[in-house]
Order: C-alpha cells, then sequence, then structure tokens
C-alpha cells in the first residue's frame, strides 16, 4: 500500500505543476464522500451499524441518516462517529473534513485532550471522563 500524500506535499505539486491538469492527472484529488468514507471505516472494523451507534453514543437513527447520506455530523457528532469506529488519529481528521467541520487543533485545549485520547484507543466514556476530570464540555453533552 503506497503513502498518502500529505497535505503540503499535494500543494508542492500543485503550484510545480506546469498546468491544473498536469496536477489533476496525477490522481492527487480525492473525491471521496464522507458517506463511502463511513462505510470503508465500518467495513474494515467488521462492525454493524448498530454497533457504531452504541459504540458513538449516538441516537441509531442518527447514525442510519449519516451513513445513508441523509444529513451532516456537526463536529462533535463526527468526534464521537469517529470514537465509535476506532479510529486513529488521521482517520478523525478525515472525517472531519469530509464532514465539513474544522479539525481537531492541539492548540485548543478540548481538541488537545481529544487528540490525546484518541491517540491512545479511549472509548468514548473514557474521552467524556477525561473531558470532565479536566473541565472541558464532554462530547455526550453534545448530543
Amino acid at each position: 500500500m503506497t503513502r498518502e500524500l500529505l497535505t503540503e506535499e499535494l500543494l508542492d505539486r500543485l503550484i510545480s505543476s506546469p498546468d491544473i491538469q498536469s496536477y489533476l492527472n496525477q490522481d492527487s484529488t480525492n473525491n471521496q464522500t464522507l458517506t463511502a468514507f463511513l462505510e470503508s471505516l465500518r467495513e474494515a472494523n467488521n462492525m454493524k451499524r448498530s454497533a457504531v451507534a452504541r459504540e458513538s453514543g449516538l441516537n441509531a437513527t442518527v447514525v442510519y441518516d449519516i451513513f445513508a447520506g441523509k444529513s451532516r455530523p456537526g463536529r462533535d457528532h463526527a468526534i464521537m462517529l469517529s470514537i465509535g469506529l476506532n479510529c486513529d488519529l488521521r482517520e478523525t481528521q478525515r472525517l472531519l473534513r469530509l464532514a465539513g467541520v474544522s479539525e481537531l487543533w492541539c492548540r485548543q485545549r478540548r481538541d488537545a485532550i481529544i487528540i490525546w485520547c484518541i491517540e491512545h484507543s479511549f472509548d468514548l466514556t473514557a474521552t467524556d471522563n477525561e473531558l470532565q476530570r479536566l473541565g472541558e464540555r464532554p462530547l455526550l453533552q453534545s448530543k
């Protein structure tokens, strides 16, 4: 499997391309939809949608609607989905981008805590406990 290029590397390629078509012909762009990405994560983790709902702490109807493309998750719901899908940080950031919300940013206290929890494979309950312990709003209050 080839390494996925970082955005900065893609930007360098774009800027140095003699024309836009040359860049686009390199297959550097990604047209993946949120629903396709979620489905690929679900399949990779061998999970049913009901398990995703349970592990993410979201209402099953909300999860089914997001997977069907009927609605888009807000930022906290997208984070909760990523935790429920056992995403690593890179997958979480991509999920957030595809959902059209801001990525986790380590300069923000609450985001830094969430990043740390994701990197240490915390589930939703453990993540919320850590957020509350450190005086930050838990994810489950976002429901």
